[in-house]
């Protein structure tokens, strides 16, 4: 199973403002989360990127690490290279949108959502890649929970709460034709680190064990 997130998914520990962070531990992370209350029955393969968008080149991403930039933010881009990496692959977990809020992209959440689809699209055309018999995979997509009220870097986020506030009715939505169950995390959680964008250790409990339930859902099915 491969899991293909943003910051929430690398494991970003939520700092004040100007404050250099750390990666929460594998045992704290969602993912880490979804392996041990799944067992050893499944594979957790962790994809998470800071800063990464669903099909965006981000060239001004404020990043203290000067290659990670453009390009190799972009989702579509990387993901997949990452598909034919891992086959052969069962599940496919999408959690991203959060950053196509940025102002910079000016995005609707129509948009950020058609976007995660397009995600989809990939994954589905993925079935016989790089000359192999297997499959495509099954798709479970995470509609991230809303940004929180306060920000570190207000202008970043400029109308980005709002938007985040519809993203998760219109990913439903956009996922509806396609047949792609969607979990909408903030049944479960909130933005509750103090940055404004990230989870804190408790919060990522509760969506590692709220998505574990969801993956049994979809193995019976």
């Amino acid at each position: 199973m491969l899991v293909f997130g943003d910051s929430n998914t690398w494991g970003w520990s939520p700092r004040n403002d100007m404050e250099r962070t750390i990666r929460f531990d594998k045992a704290v992370r969602w993912p880490g989360v979804l392996a041990a209350r799944l067992g050893s029955d499944y594979e957790i393969i962790e994809e998470g990127l800071n800063a990464r968008t669903t099909n965006l080149d981000d060239p001004r991403e404020d990043l203290p690490c000067e290659h990670l930039k453009g390009a190799t933010l972009n989702g579509a881009k990387i993901l997949p290279a990452l598909l034919a990496s891992h086959l052969p692959l069962h599940l496919v977990v999408i959690m991203l949108g959060t950053n196509d809020l940025k102002a910079r992209f000016k995005r609707t959440p129509k948009d950020i959502a058609q976007a995660v689809i397009g995600l989809v699209q990939l994954i589905k055309q993925c079935e016989g890649g790089m000359s192999t018999s297997y499959g495509s995979p099954k798709v479970l997509l995470i509609a991230p929970p809303p940004l929180g009220a306060k920000f570190h870097n207000p202008k970043i986020w400029i109308g980005g709460r709002e938007k985040s506030l519809m993203l998760g009715a219109l990913l439903r939505d956009a996922a509806r034709g396609e047949n792609i169950p969607v979990f909408d995390a903030s049944e479960v959680i909130k933005t509750d680190g103090a940055d404004g964008v990230h989870f804190t250790a408790e919060t990522h409990q509760k969506l590692g064990e709220a998505v574990a339930d969801q993956v049994c859902t979809l193995s019976r099915s």
